[in-house]
């Protein structure tokens, strides 16, 4: 498998499967898996995207446009994680209870199917703090990226080849990765963090991350290195578009912007068990 190209390893794996649910949230990696599916198993696949308000509603708008102008066959469903009291406390393990929460919707499409449901994990992701891969595991989902060894690098190459829109789209985790571990994950919290990072991006910031710390009060903007200076001076209008979307404080970090800062405060959070 090795000798082959990372998209015929892709193909490959997919072709062992009789049936696919894929959970497919528009981003670089679903979408792949989604696309190449499509093209190996025709009408025994499905593309399912989960409706919640940790999705934000550009990324559902995007997923459902992939879909139809490719042809996929595609449904939504509407996961409840938001009111599961162990998702809102927001400790280590939230995302054991997200992916939870997904496979309690999509579980009953997959069953009459006689499908199993497949991930956009790539190798990559499978160093970092993922419990939601367990949450996986678990259930019997496949990663058929992982299985057929292809990199974020290897995503983005396959992507380009197949003329996908989303090869060259940034990383866009859910609304809820933006909310400091530890403090309460809710609507109206991720709400504020959907309607700051819109106007950020309306800016002319493509790449950015609202974090939300003190409970919603402190807006903690990542931008890349390269537009900190722009960030500097549009400070004004970046300090009104966090006020505007219900934050009392804006701050630009000085690191600069990297998938999954909030997990340099996971050594802080108490141990706890996913069950």
């Amino acid at each position: 498998m090795a000798q082959q190209q990372p998209l015929e390893r892709l193909r490959s794996r997919l072709g062992r499967e009789d049936a696919l649910v894929v959970a497919f949230s528009g981003g670089v990696d679903s979408a792949l898996v989604a696309a190449t599916a499509h093209a190996v198993l025709g009408e025994r696949m499905l593309a399912v995207t989960a409706v919640s308000p940790s999705l934000a509603a550009a990324e559902r708008a995007e997923a459902k446009r992939f879909a139809r102008e490719r042809g996929i066959p595609h449904v939504e469903v509407c996961t409840d994680e938001a009111e599961r009291p162990e998702y809102a406390a927001n400790d280590a393990n939230r995302c054991y209870h997200c992916k939870s929460a997904l496979f309690d919707a999509i579980e009953p499409l997959a069953g009459m199917l006689g499908a199993r449901v497949a991930l956009g994990t790539n190798l990559d992701d499978l160093g970092d703090h993922r419990p939601g891969q367990r949450a996986a595991a678990q259930r019997g989902a496949i990663a058929p990226m992982v299985d057929a060894e292809l990199t974020k690098q290897d995503v983005r190459a396959a992507s380009r080849e197949l003329g996908l829109v989303t090869a060259d789209k940034p990383a866009a985790a859910c609304l809820a990765s933006r909310v400091a571990y530890g403090e309460q994950v809710t609507p109206e919290v991720l709400g504020r963090i959907e309607r700051a990072e819109e106007q950020v991006k309306a800016l002319g910031f493509a790449v950015c991350r609202v974090r939300s710390h003190g409970d919603g009060t402190v807006a903690r903007l990542e931008v890349p290195a390269e537009d900190w200076d722009r960030a500097a001076a549009l400070r004004e209008e970046l300090d009104r578009a966090a006020r505007a979307a219900g934050f009392e404080f804006c701050a630009l970090d000085l690191a600069g912007f990297r998938s999954g800062r909030m997990n340099a405060l996971l050594p802080l959070l108490p141990a706890r068990s996913a069950s």
